[in-house]
């Protein structure tokens, strides 16, 4: 009789419990379509985006760093990206063009962060520009740090046989096929954890044509590249036990007047946008979102905690999840340093600084701890010798650090 009733008190332990929950695998997927202005999407037809934004959220954000100050980066191609992978802007990536000259490989991208704390992540790349490994990535580099992704798919610009290169740019469009349905292909096979694709018609298209016709179709055609794509993660998060996160962005916004140049900062080369079906979107998506944000995001997505050196260079704020505060800025008021900020939850900020850059050159600064504030105040208050010397700021809190400048007008480049 104690054997059954044992029994029985067992079974009732395991119906009250049930089976243990097995965790899903986080992945992360980055589409970048190129040279999209936020006001020519939203007047397109695009029911992939929609979908996928639909689960997650739309929202206006920015390229070009702060206007007129020291992290203010063209509005071209290769910065846009940089922007994006390594959540820094350009005084720190320095990557100012398109020929990508002398890249700053100590502020890390996402696959360098992605397989040095969790090897055993695969990554992948799939792309209509090569550069965006070889030089961007830095793919095999040293002082990039030896990355070898797990799969890339791209350089089929330079393979003018397949490919026979013409005026009209249309070979473009087939490569953006080409590329987009591998990346279909391969993440309903495989499933990296984290993959960039990256689609260049629509750019294409915008410098030939500007704002029009042409342009509208373009969006449509990436519209329907990225559907292929997401059919491919909706069949792994119903057949395998997944959790991907979708982010869709473009790298700048284009000239007001026409619609064919960008690289300036003028509102609408600097307004972009991101669409994502993440779904726990904190107040930083609908105030100040920026390019820079998608990093931190992602990184959160995926449950990796940057090193403290690497963590108080970042300029981007997390989108999703709990933040106690966005929007750090610091600016010279009545010979003061004005350090502000926008609070979201209440609690201490605890305010660091330095007058060193040795992060840049592959070193580490020495952060002084100027106190606890209430994160509420918004502001602070510094007295310093500004004229002459960068003093680089940073702000921790309980659920986000960020960190900023104050640099004189005559040390900006």
């Amino acid at each position: 009789m104690k054997r059954l009733a044992l029994l029985f008190l067992i079974a009732i332990c395991l119906c009250a419990c049930g089976p243990k929950e097995v965790a899903k695998e986080k992945k992360a997927i980055l589409i970048l379509i190129d040279g999209v202005p936020a006001d020519v999407l939203e007047s397109v037809v695009t029911p992939n985006i929609d979908a996928i934004a639909a689960e997650g959220g739309y929202a206006h954000a920015y390229q070009g760093g702060a206007k007129g100050e020291y992290s203010q980066t063209p509005t071209i191609s290769a910065p846009g990206y940089m922007n994006m992978i390594t959540g820094v802007w350009g005084n720190k990536h320095n990557v100012w063009c398109n020929s990508v000259r002398n890249p700053n490989y100590n502020y890390w991208n996402v696959f360098r962060i992605a397989e040095t704390l969790q090897p055993e992540l695969k990554t992948a790349i799939f792309s209509t520009w090569l550069d965006n490994r070889t030089k961007l990535v830095g793919e095999s580099k040293p002082e990039a740090g030896g990355l070898k992704l797990d799969y890339a798919f791209d350089g089929f610009e330079l393979d003018t046989v397949a490919f026979p290169h013409g005026n009209d740019r249309t070979y473009i469009y087939r490569i953006d096929e080409r590329v987009s349905k591998e990346a279909a292909r391969y993440i309903k096979a495989g499933a990296p954890d984290v993959s960039w694709v990256y689609l260049e018609y629509t750019d294409d298209i915008g410098h030939a044509y500007g704002d029009g016709p042409e342009m509208i179709d373009a969006v449509q055609k990436a519209d329907v590249q990225i559907g292929r794509i997401w059919d491919a993660i909706q069949y792994r998060e119903a057949n395998y036990n997944e959790d991907w996160v979708v982010t869709i962005t473009t790298d700048h916004g284009r000239h007001a007047s026409n619609g064919k140049g960008h690289g300036g900062q003028s509102d609408r080369e600097r307004l972009t946008w991101i669409a994502t079906n993440q779904q726990d979107l904190n107040e930083r998506f609908n105030n100040g979102l920026a390019v820079v944000d998608i990093l931190p995001s992602v990184l959160r997505h995926l449950d990796l905690e940057l090193p403290t050196n690497l963590k108080s260079e970042l300029d981007g704020v997390p989108y999703s999840g709990e933040i106690s505060f966005h929007s750090a800025k610091a600016e010279l008021i009545n010979n003061e340093i004005k350090i502000s900020w926008e609070p979201v939850q209440e609690g201490k900020l605890e305010l660091l600084m330095t007058q060193t850059n040795d992060f840049a050159t592959g070193g580490n600064d020495e952060y002084e701890s100027l106190g606890f504030v209430t994160i509420q105040d918004g502001q602070f208050s510094l007295s310093v010798e500004p004229d002459t010397v960068t003093y680089k700021l940073l702000l921790k809190a309980e659920y986000n650090w960020s960190n900023t400048w104050y640099q004189p007008k005559d040390k900006e480049e």
